[in-house]
């Protein structure tokens, strides 16, 4: 990796064939029990959508400094749910909607559902032309934001994760004509790995790719530093002083009126009077 600037798969491909050693990729194995896809629905049809207020609200608007506006339009399509202990739940859907996981995130702790299945978080209209795939919903919900919900945009997350039905998911979506997959994947090794994926998907599909690199380690970190500096620049406005005071402030009030006699104590004259 390091003598040729390439991804890990890459490299372990080339190491093998210096030894002529074939890779084999093991067959991947849910890691619990299956739960039945009502179960799981179940499960989260018996827990509260966020409103104002809420512990989940208060955590993606004030831990993760997401706007409003965009909380409000995941509560809208359905994608978010209150956690316990002041965490968020955010669903993984199939392409009919139906709820088959969900990313857990608090602000001690992050998971993923008992039993439930890692498939794609998204947000944004369903026949959109271009697909911004993230690993965490939270960097979907960030990303959107930065971005002001561009218009034709779905907006994803693989959860961390990248099993089989993801993959499946990921191409179903991507045999849409005219369609834009972007790689708005973390910028570290593992991002870059994840964009590799998205880019061979789009060569295989047929469809346009991009690469979309946060400036920081992941969207919401993005988010984070964009509106602190946005707050700082707007306290700084208002806390500071006036470049000099006005015109008005300078003149003597009307009970500090010029005294009537000069410094020599001789009356003053009066004028008008």
């Amino acid at each position: 990796m390091f003598l040729e600037r390439t991804t890990f798969p890459a490299a372990a491909e080339a190491v093998a064939a210096l030894v002529e050693f074939q890779l084999s990729r093991p067959e991947w194995r849910p890691s619990r029990p299956a739960v039945s896809d009502e179960a799981i629905g179940d499960r989260w049809r018996c827990r509260r959508s966020p409103s104002p207020g809420s512990g989940a609200w208060r955590y993606l608007s004030w831990a993760r400094w997401i706007p409003a506006e965009i909380v409000r339009q995941a509560v809208r399509e359905g994608v978010l749910r209150e956690g316990p202990f002041g965490s968020m739940w955010a669903a993984h859907v199939q392409s009919d909607g139906s709820v088959v996981g969900w990313e857990q995130r608090g602000p001690e702790w992050r998971g993923f559902s008992t039993g439930g299945s890692k498939l794609l978080f998204r947000l944004g209209p369903s026949d959109a032309s271009r697909l911004c795939v993230t690993e965490a919903a939270i960097d979907a919900m960030s990303l959107a934001a930065l971005e002001g919900s561009r218009e034709g945009t779905l907006y994803l997350s693989t959860g961390g994760g990248w099993s089989p039905a993801t993959d499946a998911a990921l191409c179903e979506l991507a045999e849409r004509p005219g369609l834009t997959l972007v790689a708005a994947t973390d910028a570290n090794s593992q991002g870059d790995i994840y964009a590799e994926r998205l880019r061979a998907l789009a060569e295989a599909s047929g469809c346009d790719w991009q690469r979309l690199r946060p400036q920081a380690d992941d969207w919401n970190e993005v988010l984070k530093a964009q509106e602190k500096e946005r707050r700082e620049r707007k306290m700084e406005k208002k806390m500071r002083p006036a470049a000099c005071a006005p015109a008005a402030s300078r003149e003597a009030s009307p009970d500090q009126g010029r005294p009537l006699t000069r410094p020599d104590a001789r009356p003053a004259s009066r004028e008008g009077s």
